[in-house]
C-alpha cells in the first residue's frame, strides 16, 4: 500500500486535514525505536487505497531533535508528501518546504487557511507561487473541508523536484525572493481577536490569563469528570456491573486464593470498588470509573488549547518558571493536570520531546502534585489544625517541588533545548477534529495503560494476600518511628497510600497524632510512591530502569522532607514561620541555583561553534 506522508510546521491544520482524508479509522503509534507518536489513518480513491500519516510537526528535516529525525524518516518513506502551509506566515512555513523539496519524493502543496490570511490583508498569487516552486499548489480552509476534495483530485500530479541542498543563508534568501514575488500585504487594524492574542504574551496582562485559563480548565477537568465518574459509580458499577461481580463472587465461594486475585477482599460480606483490589473490581474501577472519566475530559480541553492557539502562548509565558529546573512551558500540562489525576498527568507527560523532560515531570509530578482526593483530604484534616498547618503542608511540596526539580536538573546528564515555538493565530477549533483526535486519545489510552493498571492492581493484590506487607510492616516500624517521629502503628497508613491516598490520609485520625505529627504524616503521603495505578503507568512510560529510580527519588525525598519537618517544626521553628521560611527559600534557590540545563546549552554551543 502507497503511503502518503502529511509534513508541515505545528500549528498549521495539518491534523484537520488528516481528519478529512481519512474519516474515523484511524490509530495513534510510535514510530519504530521512539516514543515519538504518530497518526495512521487510510484514504480511498477509486479502487486504490493509501495509507496516510500524519507527521510529527516540525520547522526542518535537518534533525536536532527526535520529532525533527522522525519527520524526515517519514519523508523519505513516503510516495508522496502533502506539504500543508500555512497561508498566514508564509515564509516561515515555506523554508520547510525548500527542505521537503529537496528530497526524492512527489509533492503536492496545500495552501491551508486561506481565508484567514485574506482576514488578515494576505493576498498570495497561488499561480505565481507554483510555478516557481514547481509543484502543485491547492488553497484549502481545513476546518470547512473547502479545496480538500481538489486536493485529493491532484495527488496523482504530485511533482518529485529534487533540488541540490542550499546552505543555510542561501535558503532563507531563497524563500526571502519566493515570498516577494507571490505575496502582497494590505494594511488594516487590529481585530479585538489580534488585540487579545497580544495581551496573552505579554507578562503584565499574560499571567492573570494564564491564572484564569487554567483555573477554568482545572475546575472542567475536576467539575465534569466527577460529574461522569458519579454519574459512572452509580450506574455502570452500583447498577450493571456490581450484581454481575455479586454473583461472580458468590459462584468462586466468597472466599479463596482465585476470588481474592478475580474479586478481592469482601468488607461485612460486601464488594467495596475502591477498596477490595480485586483485579476485576478495583482495578476495573479504577481504570473506567476513576482515570477514564477525568482523562477524557481533560484531552477534551487540551484538544481545544492546542486547535485554537491559546497552549503554545500559555508554554511561553511558563517557559521562563519552568526551565529553572530544566523544563519547556509545555510541562505545566501535565503538572497542573496531576491536581487532578496523577495517572492522565503521567500519560500526557509522553507528549514531551525528551526522555530528560519526562522523567523530571513524571518524578515531580508524582512526589509533589497531590491529586484531587488527596488534596481534598489534607485540606479538610489539616485544616481543622489551623491555617498554619495547612500552609506548612503546601509550602513543604512546592519546596520539594523547588529543589527536587534543581537537584535532578543539576545531576541529570543533558540539557532541555531552549523552546522554539511558532505562536499561531487564535482560531475556532473543528469540532470534527475534536471528537476525532478525543476517539484517538482515548482509544490509546484503553489499549496502552490498562493492562498495566490492572498488572498494578494484580502486584499490590498479590502482596497483600501473600502476607509480604504486614512482613513490611514490621521491618519499616523502628524507621517510622525513629526518622519521622510517628507511631509504629503508622506503618500500616503509609502502606496503604501506594493503594489509595485519599483513604491513608483519613488513616492518620484514629491514630492520636498531634498536629506536627498529622502534617509530617499528610507529607510523606503526598511525596512517597503514588498509587498502584500511577506506579503501573509510569513502569509503562519511564520503563523498568528510570521508573525504578524515580520510585527511590520519592522514597528518599519523602523520607527526607518527613525528617525535617520532624526536626524543626514547632520544636525549633513555628508552623507559621515554618511555611512562610520553606517559600521564600525556594523562590530564593531557583533563581540563584536553578538553569543548570541552560548553563550546559551554552556550552555545547560555544564547543560546536
Amino acid at each position: 500500500m502507497k503511503k502518503i506522508v502529511l509534513v508541515g510546521n505545528p500549528n498549521v491544520g495539518k491534523s484537520v486535514v488528516f481528519s478529512h482524508l481519512t474519516g474515523s479509522k484511524v490509530m495513534i503509534s510510535n514510530y519504530s525505536g521512539t516514543t515519538v507518536e504518530f497518526t495512521r489513518g487510510q484514504l480511498k480513491i477509486g479502487e486504490d487505497s493509501y495509507a496516510v500519516l500524519d507527521a510529527p510537526g516540525t520547522y526542518s528535516l535537518t534533525p536536532s531533535s527526535k520529532v525533527e529525525e522522525v519527520a524526515a524518516d517519514m519523508v523519505d518513506q513516503a510516495d508522496v508528501v502533502i506539504n500543508v502551509v500555512d497561508a498566514t506566515n508564509l515564509e516561515r512555513n515555506l523554508l520547510l518546504t525548500s527542505e521537503v523539496l529537496e528530497r526524492d519524493v512527489p509533492v503536492i502543496i496545500a495552501l491551508n487557511m486561506i481565508d484567514e490570511a485574506g482576514h488578515k490583508g494576505v493576498k498570495i498569487d497561488v499561480e505565481k507561487l507554483e510555478e516557481l516552486l514547481g509543484v502543485p499548489v491547492i488553497t484549502t480552509v481545513a476546518v470547512s473541508g473547502e479545496g480538500l476534495k481538489k486536493l485529493v483530485d491532484a495527488l496523482p500530479k504530485a511533482v518529485n523536484r529534487k533540488k541540490e541542498p542550499l546552505e543555510v543563508a542561501d535558503r532563507w534568501a531563497y524563500v526571502g525572493s519566493v515570498v516577494s514575488e507571490v505575496q502582497t500585504i494590505i494594511h488594516r487594524h487590529h481585530t479585538w481577536l489580534e488585540s487579545l492574542q497580544d495581551a496573552s504574551l505579554r507578562p503584565l496582562t499574560g499571567i492573570p490569563i494564564v491564572a484564569i485559563v487554567l483555573y477554568l480548565a482545572f475546575q472542567l477537568v475536576i467539575g465534569v469528570g466527577e460529574m461522569i465518574a458519579g454519574f459512572l459509580e452509580e450506574y455502570l458499577f452500583g447498577g450493571l456491573y456490581g450484581p454481575l461481580m455479586n454473583r461472580l463472587s458468590e459462584w468462586l465461594g466468597s472466599g479463596g486464593f482465585l476470588h481474592d486475585i478475580l474479586i478481592g477482599r469482601l468488607f461485612d460480606g460486601a464488594i467495596e470498588f475502591e477498596e477490595s483490589l480485586g483485579v476485576l473490581t478495583t482495578g476495573v474501577f479504577v481504570e473506567f470509573g476513576v482515570v477514564l472519566p477525568f482523562l477524557t475530559v481533560f484531552y477534551l480541553v487540551l484538544g481545544f488549547l492546542e486547535d485554537s492557539g491559546y497552549l503554545p502562548r500559555l508554554a511561553v509565558m511558563a517557559d521562563r518558571v519552568m526551565h529553572r529546573v530544566g523544563l519547556h512551558g509545555y510541562s505545566i500540562i501535565p503538572m497542573v493536570l496531576g491536581f487532578g489525576c496523577n495517572v492522565p498527568a503521567v500519560l500526557a507527560a509522553r507528549n514531551l520531546e525528551s526522555r530528560r523532560e519526562r522523567f523530571i515531570v513524571c518524578t515531580l509530578t508524582s512526589v509533589a502534585v497531590p491529586c484531587m482526593a488527596q488534596l481534598a483530604m489534607i485540606v479538610g484534616l489539616v485544616g481543622r489544625l489551623g491555617g498554619a498547618y495547612l500552609a506548612v503542608v503546601f509550602a513543604t511540596l512546592f519546596f520539594i517541588w523547588i529543589v527536587l526539580g534543581l537537584i535532578i536538573d543539576r545531576f541529570m546528564p543533558g540539557y532541555t533545548p531552549s523552546m522554539v515555538v511558532e505562536i499561531p493565530p487564535y482560531r475556532i477549533p473543528s469540532l470534527r477534529a475534536q471528537l476525532k483526535k478525543l476517539g484517538m486519545r482515548v482509544k490509546g489510552l484503553i489499549v496502552h495503560a490498562t493492562p498495566y493498571i490492572l498488572g498494578g492492581i494484580l502486584l499490590v493484590n498479590i502482596l497483600y494476600t501473600s502476607g509480604i506487607v504486614d512482613y513490611l510492616g514490621v521491618i519499616f516500624k523502628p524507621l517510622i518511628q525513629g526518622v519521622l517521629g510517628l507511631p509504629g502503628e503508622a506503618v500500616s497508613t503509609l502502606l496503604i497510600g501506594f493503594l489509595r491516598k485519599d483513604v491513608a490520609v483519613a488513616m492518620l485520625v484514629p491514630l492520636g497524632l498531634n498536629a506536627r505529627q498529622f502534617v509530617i504524616g499528610a507529607v510523606v503521603l503526598a511525596a512517597y510512591f503514588p498509587c498502584a495505578a500511577t506506579f503501573a503507568v509510569l513502569l509503562r512510560e519511564l520503563g523498568l530502569r528510570d521508573m525504578f529510580k524515580s520510585a527511590i527519588i520519592m522514597v528518599l525525598t519523602a523520607f527526607s522532607a518527613g525528617f525535617m519537618l520532624n526536626m524543626l517544626l514547632d520544636t525549633v521553628v513555628p508552623a507559621p514561620y515554618m511555611a512562610a521560611g520553606l517559600v521564600v527559600v525556594a523562590i530564593i534557590l531557583a533563581f540563584v541555583v536553578g538553569s543548570t540545563s541552560d548553563r550546559r546549552e551554552l556550552e555545547d554551543l560555544d564547543k560546536t561553534a
